[in-house]
């Protein structure tokens, strides 16, 4: 049976904060400062990349099938989003509307808990992946599955939904003049008792502005026997609003190594306007939980349900 509206349905889910997770990412400067006192590394300290909340570091450009290892130990760990967002589609029912779907992170355990979801993402190999791995699963979990291929700026609708998603940070892959439009599509094709839910990562704008380079590296996991050690780099722009992430990834195998570039931009989200725009669509903001990323950071995640 599809995990869809039901009598007796409980109401939005209020999310009480939860504890941070993981290890505090330093400012690049505090980190080469570090570096400098463990032998004069050139890149910063380890930091291991722990369960829970996304630490900040994901993508939201799509990654090609070479960097699948990479998109899983920026993915892949951090479960407490997903939790979060399956506690929310209890609460109000399906359909669910995944946007930015990409590989079917959220898609796939959507479908698996029976709910019908249409996934909505503007890159085809993502979709296919999604579809692929839905299969996996069974016949009913695949059924259960709708894939759309569309840019989230000139996002139309046909359905009717009682959950939307922008899971992963999606909504800093949307320009700022374009967030009103997508909202208020969304806001449209949502039933009776439905929600709006997003993530997002808050940053303490004057932090930003006296240290706007910040550093982290890593292991990512890999069993095909090649061993690959990431540095990332977040660079923040306040005047244009605009974080860039770099991922400087050093791939070796038994008489080779190979280095990648990677990057992805976001626009660093400003809470005020995004409530405005959220309000500008006929939503309302029903709850907030926070946790905090490191010292300037926390991340976000807002519930939003018709009505001013």
């Amino acid at each position: 049976m599809d995990a869809q509206t039901s009598a007796g349905r409980p109401a939005l889910l209020e999310l009480s904060p939860r504890p941070a997770y993981g290890t505090a990412v330093p400012e690049l400067g505090e980190a080469r400062q570090q570096s400098a006192e463990h032998g004069g590394l050139t890149e910063p300290p380890e930091f291991p990349l722990s369960p829970g909340w996304l630490p900040g570091l994901e993508s939201v450009a799509p990654l090609s099938p070479e960097d699948v290892w990479l998109q899983g130990a920026l993915l892949g760990p951090f479960s407490a989003d997903i939790v979060a967002y399956l506690g929310l589609a209890r609460a109000t029912g399906g359909p669910v509307l995944d946007l930015g779907s990409g590989a079917g992170r959220l898609t796939v355990p959507f479908a698996r808990h029976g709910f019908r979801v249409e996934a909505v993402d503007r890159d085809r190999p993502s979709l296919v992946q999604l579809r692929a791995w839905a299969a996996r699963f069974g016949p009913r979990v695949h059924r259960l599955v709708t894939t759309t291929h569309a840019d989230l700026t000139e996002l139309r609708l046909t359905g009717s939904y009682r959950l939307a998603v922008l899971a992963g940070s999606m909504v800093t892959a949307i320009p700022p003049e374009a967030r009103a439009h997508v909202f208020r599509e969304v806001a449209t094709h949502l039933g009776d008792g439905g929600a709006l839910a997003l993530d997002y990562t808050a940053h303490e704008l004057p932090g930003l502005h006296d240290h706007p380079r910040r550093g982290r590296a890593f292991h990512v996991p890999r069993f095909d026997g090649v061993t690959e050690r990431v540095r990332s780099r977040q660079e923040f722009c306040t005047s244009r609003m605009r974080e860039t992430v770099t991922y400087d990834c050093e791939r070796s195998a038994p008489g080779h190594t190979h280095r990648v570039r990677l990057t992805t931009e976001k626009w660093i989200v400003d809470p005020a306007r995004l409530e405005e725009d959220v309000r500008a669509a006929g939503l309302r903001v029903a709850s907030v939980s926070r946790h905090r990323i490191d010292h300037r950071t926390r991340g976000v995640l807002l519930v939003c349900a018709p009505g001013a």
